[in-house]
């Protein structure tokens, strides 16, 4: 593991069905679920936004969701939006692309066409370069402590992402918006994707931090231990 100088305290939120899903199926949008919490969870939701300095997800989620990554239920301050792409192949039609009352920061790998790199820039976002072939997150969580001061950032991932920020020890705390459902399915995206383990030694550890009610929707929060 690449070794991290500064990092960001980082909070893994998302909604999640009883059966560990994120969506319907695959390639469907998690907005189909989201639409289904409380909407005490969604005022919920934007408030944790409000408080953090940065939000990140995915480009899958980007080309699925087509996400804002905004605060718009409550007051405050929409956080620095981050999206890592490693061949900088986020549609140009992106709104998050749309800079005009918050910025965003498009991480891309050397191996990025400069053609795609270039198209980015010229819509206003802000580009990094970190990696070789992948985006690498360790470096890319250094980076926004150090150039973007970001010292709290949420993540609303997909299973990719998720796993790839808790393999490589960048999570610090979880916490799940329980929806009341069962969808199924044994390609169906959940929480964390990536590689199998091979025994119960390599499992990450959580401890319960809290729970609550949020309207109709429990709430579990979790500290990860490494």
């Amino acid at each position: 593991m690449n070794p991290v100088l500064h990092k960001p305290h980082v909070l893994m939120i998302s909604e999640i069905t009883v059966d560990g899903k994120l969506t319907l199926k695959r390639g469907a949008s998690s907005k189909i679920l989201m639409k289904h919490m409380s909407h005490e969870a969604d005022i919920f939701l934007h408030e944790i936004r409000a408080a953090y300095d940065a939000i990140m997800v995915g480009s899958s989620t980007i080309k699925i969701d087509n996400s804002f990554l905004t605060v718009r239920m409550v007051p405050g301050k929409s956080p620095l939006r981050v999206i890592p792409s490693s061949m900088a192949d986020i549609p140009l039609t992106a709104n998050v692309l749309d800079t005009t009352s918050v910025p965003t920061v498009i991480a891309v790998s050397a191996a990025a066409p400069a053609t795609h790199v270039a198209a980015l820039r010229e819509k206003g976002v802000h580009v990094v370069v970190v990696g070789s072939e992948k985006v690498d997150l360790p470096i890319l969580m250094d980076l926004l402590y150090r150039e973007f001061s970001v010292r709290k950032l949420i993540i609303e991932g997909g299973p990719t992402l998720n796993w790839i920020m808790l393999h490589y020890h960048l999570v610090d705390e979880i916490r799940l918006i329980h929806l009341p459902f069962i969808v199924g399915g044994n390609d169906t995206p959940s929480l964390v994707g990536g590689m199998h383990i091979d025994s119960e030694d390599q499992m990450i550890q959580l401890v319960l931090k809290g729970t609550r009610m949020v309207g109709t929707n429990l709430v579990t929060e979790y500290m990860v231990q490494y």
